[in-house]
């Protein structure tokens, strides 16, 4: 691997376990303010917004700029977006904030490393980012889980005395330490991203003008990466698995506290499961796959589909386990390859910042729709098992490609 990377698989790491944290201290800090469930999802769904209302400017930012810079900077955002939720800013508001700097930070992360990594080694370095990614989400639901109920440690009540008399126009809140906590997080992930310069001198930059960030341009940009055989089916297998994946995060919190009996925060430890399971997945991808065999993948995502009313039908802890493991592996080894492909295909037809641009605006389209509409069943009261079958249709229609074009366009080049 180039050097320097495995510097930015850390930096990535630190954000996103701050990124992490912060959703699950978002849906405590929702249920201690008094809102009702279905506001959970919407966190998620403001965070997510400006991967698709800004997605025809992030790609040329991300081109344009500095990356290692630019991340450190989106960084001190996503900070800025806590500390308003904590000054009384409507909480969709700081996390809105927070998910602008997200989308920005994304093609910066991921078009780095497209640029510095050869195509040969793609899938191995997705592997790598897949496993950091994963782990930020794994560790950091767990830190998130653990931190909501930081505030009962009489050491942390000591610590923290000095906050008491805080100005009243903050938003009253027990679990201040765990909102400090998740910023200094922030502040080590930007002071790392600002050593990724080596490996950003190495990118091609493109100037940023207003062309560059016209609607336009970018439809038409998604239309070519849409159009290409090969990046056409990845962008399709990893658009509808993120939206699944999305609504599965919060239904696996749902169903810990309906079916098991479990609180919030051992709910979230129980989330983090899945993401055991893709780690695992993504490295036997990495073992596996190259970008030559990547669609030998898609049947994965036909595991993933059987097991999802699978999970719901459980009531016993201990068959939920294995099977929420099992479901991440599966999505491991669904995505990692897709994901190589489609960069590696995006790179070619597209600049690295722009085709990373539009997989995110189609894959954070996906899960605003789906997230909006388990919203809507949520407040509905729609039963954990019909939602669980309803999300087996986009991912049997994800795989649909395997089963319809077998013969696929492998001497695309």
């Amino acid at each position: 691997m180039p050097k320097g990377f495995y510097l930015l698989i850390l930096a990535q790491f630190a954000s996103g376990l701050a990124d992490n944290a912060l959703m699950i201290l978002g849906v405590c800090f929702l249920q201690e303010q008094g809102h009702p469930g279905w506001w959970s999802p919407l966190l998620k769904f403001s965070f997510t917004l400006s991967y698709v209302v800004l997605a025809g400017v992030v790609g040329p930012i991300a081109d344009a700029f500095p990356k290692g810079r630019l991340m450190a900077s989106m960084n001190m955002l996503k900070l800025a977006g806590v500390v308003l939720l904590l000054c009384g800013v409507h909480p969709f508001f700081g996390f809105a904030l927070a998910g602008l700097a997200a989308a920005v930070y994304a093609p910066a992360k991921y078009a780095l490393v497209t640029e510095s990594v050869p195509a040969s080694l793609l899938v191995k370095a997705n592997a790598w980012l897949e496993v950091s990614v994963v782990l930020s989400v794994l560790l950091g639901v767990a830190l998130g889980g653990w931190l909501t109920g930081w505030h009962k440690d009489p050491w942390i009540n000591e610590a923290f005395a000095i906050f008491q008399d805080l100005p009243p126009q903050l938003a009253p809140t027990q679990i201040f330490p765990a909102f400090v906590a998740v910023c200094l997080i922030y502040i080590v992930s930007s002071g790392l991203n600002m050593g990724l310069n080596s490996m950003d001198a190495r990118g091609t930059r493109h100037p940023l003008t207003w062309h560059s960030i016209q609607w336009p341009l970018f439809w038409k940009n998604n239309r070519q990466l849409w159009a290409d055989p090969l990046g056409g089916v990845s962008l399709y297998v990893t658009t509808l698995s993120w939206g699944v994946g999305a609504v599965l995060q919060f239904a696996v919190l749902a169903w810990a506290q309906t079916s098991a009996g479990l609180s919030l925060q051992h709910g979230a430890y129980l989330q983090a499961l899945v993401a055991v399971g893709v780690i695992s997945g993504a490295v036997m991808a990495a073992n596996v796959f190259q970008i030559f065999n990547a669609h030998n993948a898609l049947p994965w995502g036909l595991v993933l589909a059987v097991l999802l009313p699978c999970m719901a039908l459980t009531t016993s802890l201990w068959l939920a386990v294995p099977l929420l493991i099992l479901a991440g592996c599966a999505g491991g080894m669904l995505l990692v390859p897709m994901n190589a492909l489609l960069q590696h295909r995006g790179q070619k037809i597209l600049t690295s910042g722009r085709s990373i641009a539009v997989q995110g605006f189609n894959e954070n389209l996906s899960v605003l729709l789906m997230l909006g509409t388990y919203s809507v069943l949520l407040a509905w009261q729609v039963p954990l098992l019909s939602v669980m079958l309803l999300l087996m249709l986009p991912l049997l229609a994800a795989v649909m490609p395997w089963r319809l074009k077998i013969r696929w366009p492998l001497r695309a080049k």
